[in-house]
C-alpha cells in the first residue's frame, strides 16, 4: 500500500509580475499596473458599493435612494473588480465574527474577479470607536477636547484601529477636524472645540493611533463645514480666505504634518460660491502642491452628485465627475454613481482625459499596496477571526479614564464632592437614559435605533444606574422628556428635589441624525435654549432651594442665563460613552478629581448669535452695542476638588516685570511657570498659554491658545511648566495673503482658561517680517518637571 504522506514540492514559485514584487517600491508597482488596465477596471477601482445600504431613503442619508441602483446583481458589480466596500459592519447589527467571514467570503469574490487579483478597500465610520455591533463606544470628540490629554486620545485610537483591523477593516473615516464656529451647528458634537491648536495636536494623536495600528485615517471636512450660516448642516459657507488660513486649515496641517494620515475626506460646504468637490485650488493646489500630500482624496457620501443636485455647478453626472477628478477627488463614495457608466463613457467621448482617471487610479493602487493588498501572501480572512471581540476590558478601560477627564465642572460652592450622609434626588430626563451617553456617529444611535430587535450589543449604564451604587436610597423622578411640551411631570420631579438634601438635575441632548435627535449630523438647533421644555424643569428644581447640581449631558454648549448662577454645581459633560456614567458618578461623588476644561466656550445668552472666544477686539463687549458676548464659562475653564497656586513666571531667563524678552522671528521663545497643589487632595491642573498679539497688520484674536500641559500632582507637590514655542506659533496671513512672522511685541499669558490669564510674559519678536510656508514648526513644546517643596525650595 503506497504511503498518504504528501509529497514536499518544496515552496510555491513567487509570483514575478511587478505589480506583485515586494522588493519594488509601491509606486512602482502601481505604475507597473495601471498601463494593463482596461478603462473600465481602472474605474472600477475608483468606487464604492454600500451593498447593506437601504434604497427605500429611510437608511443613514437623505438623498440615499436616489444614489444607489440596487437592481444590479452582485456578480456585474464587481465583474471589472472594485476600490472599496462601504460599511459592511456600520450598516446593520452583525455578529463580528460572523461579520468577518462574511467580509472575507466578499473579498475573495472580487479579488477572483479581477484579472488581477485586487480585493477591496474596507472603510468604515470611528469616530466614536469602530462604528460596528457590539464594539466599544468611546467619548464624542468634543470629550477628547475637554480631556486636554493627546496622549490618551491617541491610546483610544490605537484601540479603535487594532479592532478594526482585526474585522478586516482598511480605512476609518476618523477624525472630524473642524473647528466649531456656531455652536447651533448640530455637528458641534463631533468636532473637538473650538480652537484650532488644540483641535489640531488632538486630531494628530488620534491619527497616529489609527495610522500605527494599520487602519488608514480619513481626515473631514475638508474644509470650511462647520462655518455654514446660521448653523444649519450642507449650508453655504460665508467665510473670508483669512480665516480659513488661519482658524479652519491648520488642524489638517497639523493631523498630516504630526500625525501622518494617509486619506483626506473633502467638505460638503460651498467657500464664496465653489463647492470643495470642484475646488482645484484647494484639492490639489494647497493639499497636495503646497502641503505635500500623497494619498488619497475620498468623496463625503454622494458629494460628486451633489454638484449637478445640490449645487447646480454640473449639468450632469459626468459633468459631476469630470469637475471631481480635475480637482483631485480620487474615490466617489459611498457606492457607484458619477464614476461608473458616465464616467466611462464621458472618457471614451473624449470629454474627460483619461490622464485624471490614471491620476487617482495610482493613488488608489499605492494605498492598497501600503496596506498588503496586491502581496503575493495577502489572506482575505484575519488570523484568529473566532476569537475577534470588538469590546473588551482594555479597550472599556481606555473608554473611562478618557470620560472621566473629560468631565468639567464649571462651578462649585462646596456642594460637590455629595456627602455621604446626604438625601440625594437624581432628576431630569438623561438621568436614567442610557442612549444620552452616545454621539450620533456611535453604533446604537447611528444603527442600532433602526434595528431595536438586536439590543445594544453592549452594557450600557445610565447615570442612574451608576450613582445608586454609591448613593443609598437614591431617588429618582424624570421631570419631562428631551423633546416635546409635555409639563406634567415637573411637580413630582420638584417635589422629589424638596424632599432631598442636594438634588443632581440631569438635563441635555439625545444625539441622532437628521432631525432625529437633538444633536447631531442635520440635528440643528436654531438657538441655545436647552430642548423641549427641560429649560422649565430646571428653573422650577431651582426654585425650591434645594441646592442644586445641574449636570449638562450634551452635545453642544447651552445658554442658561441667570439659571447658571443659581445652581450651587454645574457639572458638563459631552457624551462621555458606553462608560460614561460611571465616570459622571465618580466625579460627582468624589472618586474622581474632574480635571477637564471646556473646549468650547458656554454662551449664557441663548438667543443671541453665538462666537468662539477666537475673537478681535471688535467682537468683545463693547459700549457701542447692547449685545454683551461675553460667555458664562470660557474656553479652558473647569474646577477641581483641590487648590492649585501659580507662581515664578519667567521669559527666556526674564521675569515678568522686566524688558520685553528677545525673541528671534525665526527662533523659539522658552518661558515656564510653577504651579503648586495647595489643597488635602490629588489633583491635575491643566496649564494654558495663550499669544496676545496687540499690534499686527490685520485684525488678531486677543488671545489664542500656542500650547498647555495636563499636570498631576499630590497635595503640596509642585512642578515646573516649560513651554518652547517657536515663532512659527506666532504666524498669521499677512495684508497680502501670506503667512508670516511679523516683529514687534507680544505676550505669551499663562492661564487657568482663556477668560482667566495669570500671568502676562512681555517679548519681542525680532528681525524682520518672514514669511512661512508649508515647512514651519507647528508645535509647542511641553515640559513638566517635579519642584523642589518645603521650607528650603527656592
Amino acid at each position: 500500500m503506497r504511503s498518504q504522506v504528501p509529497v514536499d514540492d518544496g515552496p510555491a514559485p513567487r509570483d514575478t509580475r511587478p505589480w506583485r514584487d515586494p522588493r519594488r517600491s509601491p509606486a512602482e508597482r502601481a505604475d507597473a499596473l495601471v498601463p494593463l488596465m482596461s478603462l473600465e477596471e481602472k474605474i472600477a477601482q475608483l468606487v464604492g458599493v454600500w451593498v447593506g445600504a437601504e434604497a427605500s431613503g429611510e437608511g443613514v442619508a437623505p438623498h440615499q435612494s436616489d444614489m444607489i441602483d440596487g437592481d444590479l446583481p452582485w456578480s456585474t458589480i464587481i465583474r471589472h473588480g472594485l476600490g472599496q466596500l462601504t460599511r459592511p459592519f456600520g450598516t446593520a447589527p452583525v455578529d463580528p465574527v460572523l461579520g468577518a467571514r462574511s467580509l472575507a467570503a466578499s473579498q475573495a469574490q472580487i479579488a477572483a474577479a479581477s484579472r488581477f487579483g485586487i480585493p477591496a478597500q474596507v472603510h468604515e465610520e470611528c469616530l466614536t470607536g469602530f462604528a460596528a455591533w457590539r464594539a466599544t463606544v468611546y467619548p464624542t470628540p468634543l470629550g477628547w477636547g475637554a480631556s486636554f490629554d493627546p496622549a490618551l486620545v491617541e491610546e483610544m485610537a490605537g484601540r479603535i484601529g487594532r479592532s478594526m483591523r482585526a474585522a478586516g477593516v482598511h480605512q476609518g473615516l476618523a477624525p472630524v477636524l473642524d473647528v466649531t464656529r456656531d455652536y447651533r451647528w448640530g455637528r458641534t458634537e463631533e468636532t473637538i472645540g473650538e480652537d484650532p491648536y488644540l483641535v489640531g495636536t488632538t486630531g494628530a494623536a488620534y491619527v497616529r493611533g489609527l495610522e500605527r495600528a494599520g487602519v488608514v485615517a480619513t481626515l473631514k471636512h475638508f474644509a470650511g463645514y462647520s462655518v455654514s450660516r446660521g448653523g444649519r448642516n450642507l449650508a453655504p459657507v460665508s467665510m473670508g480666505r483669512r480665516e480659513l488660513a488661519d482658524v479652519i486649515l491648520p488642524p489638517f496641517e497639523m493631523a498630516l504634518r504630526l500625525g501622518g494620515a494617509r486619506s483626506v475626506m473633502h467638505s460638503y460646504a460651498e467657500i464664496d460660491g465653489l463647492p470643495a468637490a470642484a475646488d482645484e485650488g484647494l484639492l490639489t493646489g494647497l493639499l497636495r502642491d503646497e502641503w505635500g500630500f500623497t494619498g488619497t482624496v475620498v468623496a463625503d457620501y454622494f458629494a460628486v452628485r451633489f454638484l449637478q443636485t445640490l449645487h447646480g455647478v454640473a449639468g450632469d453626472a459626468a459633468d459631476a465627475a469630470r469637475l471631481a477628478l480635475r480637482a483631485g477627488i480620487d474615490v466617489e463614495l459611498p457606492t457607484v454613481d458619477t464614476f461608473g457608466d458616465p464616467l466611462v463613457a464621458a472618457v471614451r467621448a473624449g470629454e474627460i482625459d483619461e490622464a485624471l482617471v490614471d491620476r487617482a487610479l495610482r493613488r488608489v493602487l499605492i494605498q492598497k499596496i501600503e496596506l498588503g493588498l496586491l502581496d503575493e501572501d495577502w489572506q482575505e480572512l484575519p488570523d484568529d477571526v473566532a476569537n475577534l471581540r470588538l469590546d473588551d476590558e482594555t479597550s472599556q478601560d481606555v473608554a473611562v479614564r478618557l470620560a472621566r477627564e473629560s468631565v468639567v465642572l464649571l462651578r462649585n460652592d462646596g456642594v460637590l464632592p455629595l456627602a455621604t450622609d446626604v438625601r440625594v434626588a437624581l432628576v431630569g430626563p438623561v438621568a436614567d437614559d442610557p442612549m444620552a451617553l452616545l454621539g450620533c456617529y456611535s453604533f446604537p444611535n447611528h444603527v442600532g435605533v433602526r434595528h431595536p430587535e438586536h439590543g445594544l450589543g453592549l452594557d450600557l449604564p445610565s447615570l442612574r444606574d451608576e450613582l445608586a451604587r454609591q448613593v443609598p436610597g437614591l431617588a429618582h423622578e424624570p421631570g419631562c422628556a428631551i423633546t416635546g411640551d409635555d409639563t406634567s411631570g415637573i411637580p413630582a420631579a420638584v417635589a422629589a428635589a424638596e424632599r432631598a438634601d442636594v438634588c443632581v438635575l440631569a438635563v441635555g441632548d439625545r444625539a441622532g441624525m437628521f432631525g432625529r435627535g437633538t444633536s447631531g449630523e442635520g440635528c440643528d438647533a436654531p438657538d441655545l435654549r436647552l430642548p423641549g421644555v427641560q429649560a422649565e424643569l430646571v428653573r422650577a428644581v431651582l426654585g425650591t432651594g434645594t441646592p442644586v447640581v445641574l449636570v449638562l449631558m450634551t452635545g453642544r454648549p447651552y445658554a442658561l442665563g441667570a439659571e447658571y448662577d443659581s445652581a450651587a454645581a454645574v457639572v458638563q459633560a459631552f457624551f462621555l460613552g458606553q462608560r460614561g456614567g460611571q465616570a459622571l458618578a465618580e466625579v460627582l461623588t468624589g472618586v474622581v478629581n474632574p480635571s477637564g476644561r471646556l473646549p468650547v466656550s458656554v454662551p449664557r445668552d441663548a438667543g443671541g448669535l453665538p462666537g468662539t472666544y477666537l475673537t478681535p477686539p471688535l467682537g468683545r463687549r463693547s459700549e457701542v452695542s447692547s449685545i454683551d458676548p461675553t460667555p458664562a464659562y470660557p474656553f479652558g475653564h473647569g474646577l477641581s476638588y483641590t487648590t492649585f497656586e501659580w507662581s515664578d513666571p519667567v521669559a527666556s531667563g526674564s521675569a515678568a516685570s522686566a524688558a520685553p524678552s528677545a525673541w528671534p522671528v525665526d527662533g523659539e521663545a522658552t518661558v515656564r511657570i510653577t504651579v503648586r497643589n495647595t489643597g488635602r487632595r490629588a489633583g491635575t491642573e491643566v496649564v494654558q498659554l495663550y499669544l496676545h498679539d496687540p499690534v499686527a497688520q490685520t485684525t488678531r484674536p486677543v488671545v489664542r491658545l500656542v500650547g498647555y500641559a495636563r499636570v498631576p500632582l499630590a497635595p503640596d507637590a509642585a512642578a515646573h511648566v516649560t513651554f518652547t514655542v517657536p515663532a512659527d506659533v506666532a504666524s498669521f496671513t499677512g495684508r497680502d495673503g501670506r503667512r508670516i512672522v511679523e516683529p514687534g511685541d507680544v505676550e505669551l499669558r499663562f492661564g487657568r482658561s482663556s477668560g482667566d490669564l495669570v500671568a502676562a510674559l512681555p517679548l519681542r519678536l525680532t528681525g524682520v517680517e518672514r514669511q512661512v510656508g508649508a515647512r514651519r514648526h507647528l508645535l509647542t513644546s511641553a515640559r513638566v518637571e517635579p519642584a523642589a517643596t518645603g521650607p528650603q525650595a527656592g
